[in-house]
């Protein structure tokens, strides 16, 4: 009369995600992370992973084993669950047994397994294959001087000056001089590509155009320092020390269309969501705002951040996903919902975070940091697991931009340093051939 509980008729591959050595060896490796044990580059082991799925394919079946092994997610339980883990009843499918002779200690699922097509691990270069030197680039964490055109033009506010360096000739021309009076704050392509807006300390705004190195109109209005701009088709919108955003359309003669007030400190961050119709504004004074293009008061407050908000990137995957970052205080990535209002998610990076960017090929986005530890960062979304830490600038990172590929990303410091790094894949195509490899492919890596 006793009661023999049977596991057979419960679902093995939701059970098999509640065993502790999971969850104990992504705490091992979450260790191993803070102690910088191998995770500068952003590598796993193999062979753990390797060894997982052997063993839950021996023990389990190989109906347990997940159809996607190259995700990070995929091991959790597909259902929820919803059954007792003891019953009476009980079903368990045939399995295949191996031939009586057979030299293999697996059974015949494990040996598919281990000879099936995998995912190649991506392998991102901790070195950057690119060093330019910009003499004169501000250690100033306000101030946003590089940007990438999508003509494959990076622009550079150097002093006074503004210079243009072709990515794909390397050549180097001068597009401005402002004078001894005034000097270069921030830097912003449309999104054509032909024309970049340049702010100046004296509060100016000049649009320039790159083919014919000709300036086009100035624009006045801020009292203070502009030290941010951002672009959404004809529309300009700019921040200043003046706390002040201003909304400017090329098109029209006026100064500017309307003045966004809200911010009690200076401006340092300003990002038009990919549609177009939100504006996400960061400050001095430790808030991140959101504007409608025509509104004059934000619609959305977030205060949870405890440092200046210059880090600002939108997520060009999912509507209404907006990231910030905060600075020497705050030190944390935070993640909200501006359709929902909603604060999502909040990562403690461990330094200032000074700039972010979202890969528009894959889920994963870039931060980079000042103090203490000046690196760059490549995460993986929404997990926030690090694929990558680039080390390499001696000073802040203060500046960011990304290829128009959305592969590469440029960083600047004030060590006056601009360096290259191919840090995200190509996008996908219909047709994209990947060349199989196995499982059995990680004993190769030991030599």
């Amino acid at each position: 009369d006793r009661f023999i509980p049977s596991r057979g008729g419960v679902d093995l591959q939701a059970s098999f995600a509640l065993l502790p050595d999971e969850q104990a060896r992504t705490a091992a490796r979450q260790g191993s992370a803070a102690r910088g044990e191998g995770d500068a580059q952003g590598k796993e082991d193999p062979g753990l992973d390797t060894y997982s799925l052997l063993l839950r394919s021996e023990l389990l079946g190989a109906e347990s084993v997940p159809h996607d092994r190259a995700g990070g997610d995929e091991r959790m339980p597909a259902s929820p669950l919803q059954r007792n883990l003891f019953r009476f009843k009980s079903f368990r499918p045939p399995r295949e047994d191996a031939p009586a002779f057979s030299r293999s200690p697996v059974g015949i699922d494990s040996q598919r397994l281990l000879s099936s097509p995998r995912k190649a691990p991506r392998k991102i270069s901790t070195v950057p294959y690119k060093v330019l030197d910009a003499p004169s680039l501000q250690d100033d964490f306000y101030l946003n001087l590089v940007d990438w055109s999508s003509l494959n033009v990076l622009a550079v506010g150097l002093g006074t000056c503004v210079y243009l360096w072709s990515a794909c000739t390397s050549k180097v021309i001068k597009l401005c001089d402002l004078g001894p009076d005034d000097t270069v704050t921030s830097v912003s392509w449309a999104g054509r590509g032909t024309h970049l807006a340049v702010g100046t300390n004296q509060g100016e705004v000049q649009v320039w155009d790159s083919s014919r190195c000709s300036r086009v109109r100035s624009m006045t209005g801020h009292h203070g320092r502009v030290g941010t701009m951002c672009w959404a088709g004809h529309m300009l919108s700019s921040g200043s020390r003046d706390r002040s955003i201003l909304q400017h359309d090329a098109r029209v003669p006026d100064q500017y269309l309307y003045k966004l007030t809200g911010h009690k400190q200076e401006v340092c961050g300003l990002k038009w969501s990919h549609d177009g119709l939100q504006l996400a504004s960061g400050g001095n004074d430790n808030k991140l705002f959101v504007w409608h293009p025509h509104s004059t008061s934000p619609v959305l407050r977030f205060n949870e951040h405890t440092a200046a908000v210059k880090a600002i990137a939108w997520s060009p995957h999912q509507n209404g996903l907006l990231a910030s970052g905060g600075g020497t205080a705050d030190r944390c990535i935070r993640f909200w919902n501006t359709q929902t209002s909603a604060a999502l998610s909040c990562v403690d990076t461990g330094s200032q975070v000074c700039n972010l960017s979202w890969s528009k090929n894959i889920n994963e986005l870039v931060s980079t940091h000042g103090y203490s530890q000046n690196q760059i960062v490549i995460w993986r979304y929404p997990g926030m697991s690090k694929v990558a830490t680039l080390t390499g600038h001696t000073l802040r990172v203060l500046y960011l931009a990304l290829s128009p590929d959305s592969q590469t990303i440029v960083t600047g410091a004030g060590d006056e340093t601009l360096r290259f790094w191919n840090v995200f894949p190509g996008p996908k195509t219909k047709g994209e051939s990947i060349e199989p490899s196995s499982l059995l492919d990680f004993a190769s890596s030991i030599r």
